[in-house]
């Protein structure tokens, strides 16, 4: 009983999750929301498989079952797009479909744990949205100094713990 609930699980978070990868763009969401998704394209998916090959035919074959998981990931992938349009309410395509989210499941929590480590959501970007030559060398010295001294600031005046003030460091410190 345990072990099936565990695999039901585990399908619908790799499915749900695969699926997150499909669609271009960041899409923050809590874990049993990727899993409900990734349950949701298995049971679709799952249908389209069936109609196709039969209730005998969906694993008769390694095709068919490639097929089926295909159709699993692509009906979860239209559950994400469907989830960014209706509820985070943000395009699929373009460069506001690489912002990070306003609202949505979590987000809101999200966005203010990012502020307190120092991040700020809104210049996060997964893909560039202009040339910048220097963007992959990381940021230059005096960005990363006047950085840790906002951090500075932030943890003298009770705003980040220290151990988010020790995170943010570390962060800075990779570049």
């Amino acid at each position: 009983m345990t072990g099936g609930i565990l695999a039901v699980l585990l399908s619908g978070f790799l499915i749900g999750g695969a699926a997150r990868y499909v669609v271009p763009g960041p899409d923050p969401m809590p874990f049993w929301l990727t899993v409900l998704i990734g349950l949701g394209g298995s049971v679709i998916g799952g249908a389209v498989g069936l109609a196709l090959y039969g209730s005998g035919g969906v694993v008769s074959t390694p095709g068919h079952a490639f097929v089926s998981v295909m159709l699993e990931i692509l009906a979860a992938a239209a559950l994400v797009a469907l989830y960014r349009r209706f509820v985070q309410r943000r395009p699929l395509t373009g460069p506001e479909a690489y912002r990070f989210p306003t609202r949505g499941v979590g987000i809101a929590r999200m966005r203010d744990r990012l502020r307190r480590l120092g991040v700020d959501p809104d210049k996060l970007s997964v893909r560039p949205t202009g040339p910048r030559p220097h963007a992959a060398l990381g940021p230059s010295q005096e960005e990363v100094s006047a950085e840790l001294e906002r951090l500075r600031g932030q943890r003298e005046r009770g705003e980040i713990s220290e151990e988010e003030y020790e995170q943010a460091r570390d962060r800075l410190r990779r570049f």
